[in-house]
Formats: C-alpha cells, structure tokens, sequence
C-alpha cells in the first residue's frame, strides 16, 4: 500500500515508531529435534568434519565459497576464520538423535538499521538433508530474527543453478523476488543469483506452517511426514 504526499506524488506507508534492531548475538536455540550454537571450532571442528565425510563426494561443496577440504587441519582452520566474525555470524546445528554437530548456517548482511537479514553460508551434511532437524533448526533462526530481534525482513539467497537451495528457499515459505544477473564471481565463475525474502507480516502464517510440519502427530511410526512443508507454506 501507498500513500501521497503533499505534491501528489505516491509514497510507501509510514512505519510508526521504527528504530535501529539489535544486532543478533551469540546465543543458543533449544529445540525439539536440534540445538544451534554459536560455532565453536574446539567444540564442532571433529563432528562437523566427520559429519561431511558421510558425503559420497564433494556435490556438497559447489555452491560455497570453499572447497571440500582434505584434511581436519584445513578444516579446523576455516572454522577458526569463520567463528571470529560478526558479519556473517555462524552458527553449529546438533542434531539431538546422537548430540552431534552436523551442519552450519550464519546470519549474513545484517542491517539493524534497516531490519533486514539474511540466512545463508548454509552446509548440511548428508544426515542433515531433508530431515526435521535441519527444518527445526531454520525455523529457530527465523523466529529468533522476526520475534525476539524484531526484524523486517528475512533473505535467502543463492546461486540461480542451484536446484536444491531454491527448491529449500519455497518449501521453507520464501517468495520469489528476482533474478541479478552477473552478481557475483565465485571460484572464478560467474553467478547469477536468485533473490527470495520472507517479510514480518509473513510470519505468522509461516510459523503456523513450521509448527504443523515439526508435530509429531505430522509423522507415521516409520517417520514419514503425513503432510510437506510446501503445501503448508503454500497456503
């Protein structure tokens, strides 16, 4: 919606009473299938690198900005770089089947000022994939941005070649926004990336649809959802 101002000219709706948000903090996410924790090389290096190893090979590794690594060593030492920033801010997923770290994710490009965030850097390992706890795990990340942050807008993006990110962006409830052609060159290629966002007065009915999915009532007795996610988040 859109208002006008006093020369006739359209103008977008006021926000009352809007201030900078905080920024997002080293916190720990408790829920029922997961836990995130601010990423801790001491504490996840072993188990994120043993986690990744499961892989057949390195199908996981295309879409990020590193290599798959050969060695703990290397690992370890990208863990320490990527644990000591702000911005992006990492964080380890423990899956509480065996209390064993086995993904990672970060807020990125945050702007308090504005109330706009992103969720990306995202690496699931295989047992991760496709599983209740990876879902549970970007469900916390969204409510702690939308409901304790307070923030506008939530963004997911990713190179426009990679089906399964896009794919994972509309059956987590984010609308399509566009295509930036020519964005970014990575690993000395070019990428074209795919935009999508999730807004604030979106939520609600999104987390509802997180809520319905994550029940247990929603899984038969060999674990098989009863219901998807997209067609919740559809709705």
């Amino acid at each position: 919606m859109s208002t006008t101002n006093i020369y006739g000219q359209p103008i977008g709706p006021d926000v009352p009473g809007w201030a900078a948000r905080p920024r997002p903090s080293r916190v720990v996410f408790e829920g029922d299938y997961c836990r995130v924790e601010p990423l801790d090389p001491g504490l996840h290096a072993i188990e994120l690198y043993q986690a990744n190893g499961e892989a057949p090979d390195g199908r996981l590794w295309t879409y990020l900005g590193s290599e798959p690594f050969t060695s703990l060593e290397s690992y370890q030492a990208w863990l320490r770089q990527a644990a000591a920033g702000e911005d992006p801010l990492f964080f380890a997923i423990r899956d509480r089947r065996d209390n064993r770290a086995a993904g990672v994710f970060s807020y990125m490009r945050i702007d308090p000022a504005m109330g706009v965030i992103e969720l990306g850097n995202v690496n699931f390992s295989p047992r991760l994939q496709r599983s209740r706890v990876a879902t549970e795990a970007v469900y916390l990340m969204l409510a702690n941005a939308f409901e304790t942050l307070g923030y506008r807008r939530f963004e997911w993006k990713c190179d426009s070649l990679n089906a399964p990110s896009r794919a994972a962006a509309l059956r987590f409830g984010f609308t399509y926004e566009g295509l930036f052609r020519q964005a970014t060159v990575y690993k000395g290629r070019s990428r074209d990336t795919t935009w999508y966002s999730m807004l604030d007065g979106e939520w609600p009915a999104v987390k509802q649809a997180f809520r319905t999915w994550l029940s247990p009532d929603n899984f038969d007795e060999a674990g098989r959802q009863k219901v998807a996610l997209a067609d919740l988040t559809r709705r």
